[in-house]
């Protein structure tokens, strides 16, 4: 099979397809750099090259250790057209956690930064990965010579020595197009595979419900390492849109700068982002363009959807659930976000979920169980675990197929809507009694000032686990007694908080999601 499919079958025809129906229109915006469809299909097209060029064969494993930027963009598609599998590793990452993850995966390639840290750590990795025979370094014109470093390569000059031309196709969409390594809350980091089929279904889904069309401009400030940053990427290469790429969200003002400059329609969110928009004066800036925001990673608190829709009151918000075993699982349909302030809504199209119980019965309205999901976005398992694959994809009801199950518990309400309780590894048992952390937050959350709330379990002699709540608020004058006294008029006694404390910030992950990693044993 040779040169672009007519029809989108694999992950890189987002890309060719756009190319050649809209080869000048702009594709990305990204510091600075203004680059179309036809641009960035070519410089793909070199860097595949000069990977299959250095050895990279169908199936192998290149692993992209950049900060968001053109090169990460263009060493995604690249490997999928060399016939490989992308896995985008967060530049934050530990040294140990990325040797770890190369030697899992037995990456051959890793695209990396060619500053001289960056070129430090790519002469211990070369020690320490023996799979890995090729380096890419960005941003490095040329690459002197020294022990090892045959195997280096400036990115720039791969671009000028290697042709343009589309290399041959041999994937089917059965074929691994990425591996995306999470966590999860506890053990070493697990890699989902993906295959083309599942993300083309994916983003699918997506883009039927958020109705996304080629005039469609959206702002990336998350990750790409992370999947709901990926996907932003995925997606509007897909629909013909443009993508405005930024490395973070660190300095918000700039980026709502960006925003009105850009006239951004779709803004993608986590919690931590929204509240931080939430206590900024936004009257200085022209937002009217943006049609839609989107939140995931954890579920927004209603008194912050409320909120959020009076300050973008032209844009709508969808509120969504999902986990990287899964890409998005669940989404609220806008028209439901006042009827059902606290849901996450119903599956995304083309789906199927249902909350099951301990000993796989399905669940009543009201009652809790872990959420199950089946569809074709179910990913193909954990990267060479099959203990850990087999606890979390189980048999379907068609031999063969695949069931995820979440880890998270859910309650339906009688319409079928979905209401996230919380994980099954976080609930806290205190006097006997099973506390959600979430239902705990929920109420915190409606204080005003109230910006950040994680509840824990902590040891106590007498209660086995003390509820304990972290709060970060935007009102000095908010006390303990206060939190305390809102929490008794709402909860009932046992979920009530033993001990709050105050503080200026919650530990985060890389893509900006709250942790309570650590939080109990303070």
């Amino acid at each position: 099979m040779t040169g672009p499919s007519s029809t989108i079958n694999l992950v890189q025809d987002f890309l060719e397809t756009s190319a050649a129906r809209l080869p000048d229109k702009l594709a990305l915006v990204c510091a600075g750099q203004r680059l179309t469809y036809a641009d960035i299909d070519q410089c793909a097209n070199r860097l595949a090259n000069a990977l299959r060029h250095h050895g990279v064969r169908r199936g192998d494993r290149v692993v992209i250790f950049l900060k968001n930027g053109v090169e990460a963009v263009v060493a995604i598609f690249a490997t999928l057209k060399a016939g490989g599998a992308f896995v985008v590793v967060n530049q934050t990452t530990k040294p140990e956690k990325l040797v770890y993850i190369l030697n899992n995966c037995r990456a051959t390639t890793l695209v990396l930064d060619g500053d001289a840290a960056i070129r430090s750590l790519g002469e211990l990795l070369q020690v320490q990965v023996p799979s890995l025979k090729f380096l890419v370094l960005c941003g490095a014109p040329e690459v002197g010579p020294g022990a090892g470093q045959d195997r280096w390569h400036a990115f720039d000059r791969l671009q000028a020595d290697f042709p343009a031309l589309c290399p041959p196709r041999e994937n089917i969409d059965l074929d691994l197009a990425c591996l995306i390594y999470t966590s999860g809350t506890t053990g070493e980091a697990k890699g989902v595979m993906s295959d083309h089929s599942n993300v083309l279904f994916a983003t699918g889904a997506i883009i039927e419900y958020l109705e996304n069309t080629e005039s469609d401009i959206v702002i990336n400030v998350l990750p790409l390492s992370f999947d709901y940053g990926l996907y932003q990427l995925l997606m509007t290469f897909r629909f013909g849109g443009t993508l405005v790429l930024e490395n973070s969200f660190a300095y918000p003002a700039a980026i709502l700068k960006v925003v009105e400059q850009e006239r951004v329609t779709g803004f993608p969110g986590v919690p931590t982002i929204f509240s931080v928009l939430l206590q900024m004066d936004l009257s200085s800036y022209d937002l009217s363009q943006l049609r839609y925001l989107t939140n995931t990673a954890a579920a927004l608190p209603p008194n912050h959807i409320q909120e959020l829709r009076q300050k973008f009151h032209s844009a709508t918000l969808y509120s969504m659930y999902g986990l990287t075993e899964t890409k998005r699982t669940l989404y609220l349909p806008p028209e439901q976000i006042d009827r059902r302030p606290g849901s996450v809504g119903i599956p995304i199209p083309g789906t199927e979920c249902w909350v099951e119980d301990a000993a796989g019965h399905r669940c009543a309205p009201g009652e809790v169980g872990e959420l199950v999901v089946r569809g074709r976005h179910v990913m193909r398992g954990y990267w060479e675990a099959p203990e850990a694959t087999a606890r979390r994809f189980r048999p379907g009801p068609v031999p063969g197929e695949r069931l995820c199950y979440s880890g998270d518990l859910f309650k339906q309400d009688a319409d079928g809507f979905f209401y996230f309780v919380g994980r099954s590894d976080d609930i806290i048992k205190s006097r006997g009694e099973k506390v959600a952390p979430k239902e705990v937050e929920t109420v915190i959350y409606a204080l005003p000032g109230v910006r950040e709330v994680a509840v824990v379990g902590v040891p106590d002699p007498l209660l086995g686990q003390a509820v304990k709540a972290f709060v970060v608020s935007a009102d000095s004058t908010l006390t303990e007694i206060r939190v305390l006294a809102h929490c008794r008029a709402h909860l009932e006694d046992y979920m009530v908080p033993k001990l709050v404390e105050f503080c200026p910030e919650l530990p985060k992950t890389p893509s900006g999601k709250i942790t309570t990693k650590g939080l109990g044993s303070r």
